[in-house]
């Protein structure tokens, strides 16, 4: 790319995934043998949080500065892959009953202080159905935030550390998705009952150590470099959607096989690499990232990369408010 934009790139196609869906099934029936449910998912889960819960404890008699290190250097890759077992919850990929994902889903949020988990499901599936709509998809960065931060390294180390307040603030633009339903209720409900128990059992320090493990696992931390790596132009200016091949996808549940999971929403994450091994004709091609390390530095200090970095479109093509995501379910039953 010769310069920063300083504008959103407005793409007058649908959103590739779709498209690619339906010449992978074409391609490729078999597929259908990867779309299964993972309970594993839930043990991984439980395993992270009494990990973080255990950590908070032993923390919990420290000097308060203790906290920065352990949770920069070991919390933040706990509540991440918590952060992807709640995905994995919201795609209803861990169980097949709706309230055993919700189940999982609140459960894996308590290390992480806030109850987003099931804000972030209804949300979230609208990010794969209205992809690059301004008013739908909370994916992607509003105008004021492209043109406050622009392409000033500063200015995106502090966009990156006050990630999940930018993220939250999106939401409000988002008013035909809003949803308040009795699974919210439930999560907040969880949530500051763990919080509260937290504090009492173990103190203040515990539950800043848990609070600033979820701050730099979605912020200015190579883990971070997600956020950039998924759909920010960054090694192409037409490509909308990168996968990230690298070490963390061991730790992280294969997060980072992005343009896999928007194509196939029903394959959990166990199978998404076997995706990528059937159909290698589809993925070989496209360009991606394996270095989230390199991606985090190549973000802040790449001059040629702004928060206008990403496709938006207007048209919102003939999906409803009500669709859940699943064409590759839908495409294979019809």
């Amino acid at each position: 790319m010769a310069s920063a934009p300083t504008a959103f790139t407005v793409a007058t196609a649908p959103e590739p995934h779709r498209v690619r869906t339906r010449q992978i099934i074409k391609a490729h029936p078999e597929v259908k043998q990867l779309m299964t449910r993972n309970p594993t998912t839930f043990l991984i889960g439980l395993g992270c949080v009494v990990a973080q819960v255990a950590i908070a404890y032993f923390l919990r008699g420290q000097a308060w500065y203790w906290t920065i290190p352990a949770a920069y250097l070991v919390g933040a890759f706990f509540s991440h892959t918590l952060f992807v077992v709640i995905h994995e919850a919201a795609h209803n990929l861990v169980f097949r009953k709706l309230w055993q994902n919700v189940a999982t889903g609140i459960l894996a949020n308590f290390p992480s202080i806030f109850p987003t988990a099931i804000s972030f499901k209804n949300f979230h599936i609208k990010h794969h159905v209205f992809q690059g709509v301004h008013e739908l998809d909370a994916d992607l960065p509003d105008w004021y935030e492209a043109k406050l931060i622009n392409n000033y390294s500063i200015g995106k180390a502090i966009w990156l550390f006050f990630f999940p307040v930018f993220q939250l603030i999106r939401t409000i633009r988002c008013r035909e998705i809003a949803t308040v339903d009795k699974y919210v209720f439930a999560n907040i409900a969880a949530q500051i009952a763990f919080d509260v128990a937290i504090v009492y059992f173990f103190g203040w320090t515990a539950l800043l150590y848990l609070f600033l493990s979820f701050w730099f696992s979605v912020g200015l931390h190579p883990l971070g470099a997600r956020w950039i790596q998924e759909h920010y132009l960054t090694l192409s200016d037409s490509q909308e959607t990168y996968s990230y091949y690298g070490r963390l996808n061991g730790i992280n549940l294969n997060v980072g096989f992005h343009n896999e999971h928007h194509d196939m929403p029903s394959i959990p994450w166990n199978n998404l690499p076997k995706l990528k091994t059937v159909a290698p004709e589809f993925y070989e091609p496209l360009l991606a990232h394996t270095s989230y390390t390199k991606l985090f530095f190549m973000f802040l200090f790449d001059q040629e990369i702004s928060l206008y970095s990403r496709i938006t479109r207007k048209e919102r093509g003939t999906a409803t408010l009500k669709d859940q995501s699943v064409p590759d379910k839908e495409l294979l039953s019809a």
